[in-house]
């Protein structure tokens, strides 16, 4: 397995291939109990824009994209709708007696790792890339995850992700979660 950035066409549609199998729409309330899922749908005008200015973390297994990590900059929050109330939150938030608004951050717009491929530690090593490529450039990492998803938050945590907010809005409730690189 390698990790590495996205940079062709093709890994941007795989990681559309990947989002499609593990969107909230197309998994069992099962495996959403026991596997998470994702919620946002991106297209590959979306995904490739983004990826223009930051680029998006895979990790590819025998030329196939198994999970992903993809970089949104808060410059655009407004090119997906159902992300806008998670960044007008962060405008009113205080975070280590800053606002968040005055730091310098990113978003992580997704985070998936394939069902054949979990527990490998993939999801870890997807954001300690993350940490190796931006860390110098951003003061810190911020992130949203339903707290219905309880695989995911799991996860979170463990990579030390710490709960900074909660709130709701028309689709769920949403702990807003920060990674200090330190």
């Amino acid at each position: 397995m390698e990790l590495k950035l996205a940079v062709s066409k093709n890994e941007l549609k795989q990681i559309l291939d990947l989002q499609n199998a593990n969107h909230y729409d197309n998994v069992s309330d099962d495996l959403k109990k026991a596997d998470g899922f994702v919620t946002v749908k991106h297209d590959l005008e979306l995904l490739t824009t983004m990826n223009n200015e930051a680029k998006h973390i895979i990790a590819v297994d025998n030329d196939k994209v198994i999970g992903y990590a993809l970089t949104m900059l808060k410059e655009y929050k407004n090119l997906i709708p159902v992300l806008v109330p998670m960044f007008t939150v962060f405008e009113s938030i205080e975070y280590e007696n800053f606002k968040l608004k005055d730091l310098n951050y990113y978003v992580m717009g997704q985070v998936c790792v394939a069902d054949t491929h979990r527990g490998k530690g993939i999801f870890k090593a997807l954001y300690q890339k993350h940490k190796e490529v931006y860390a110098s450039k951003f003061d810190l990492l911020l992130t949203e995850v339903s707290s219905s998803n309880f695989r995911s938050m799991r996860a979170h945590e463990k990579v030390g992700f710490k709960i900074i907010n909660t709130f709701k809005d028309e689709t769920d409730e949403w702990n807003i979660l920060s990674w200090n690189w330190e």
